[in-house]
């Protein structure tokens, strides 16, 4: 799994997920949490502005990563 790289205490998942390249915009982003195609630590989260912190692991689609603390 990739590591998604923070240097902030926390990012909200859609921006995650925009970060990563997992999804496109915004609203792709919004539309793929609302229709729970999205896990957080292995479960569905359907909160888009879900505070993810080092360590939270995302899944979509088969492609995922991990939040990392920029050292």
């Amino acid at each position: 799994m990739e590591k998604l790289t923070i240097n902030t205490e926390f990012i909200k998942l859609d921006s995650a997920l925009k970060l990563a390249a997992l999804c496109e915009s915004g609203g792709e982003a919004k539309t793929a949490i609302q229709e729970g195609c999205v896990l957080v630590n292995g479960e569905v989260c359907t909160q888009r502005g879900r505070k993810l912190r080092e360590g939270d692991s995302v899944t979509i689609g088969g492609a995922g990563f991990v939040i990392a603390h920029e050292a």
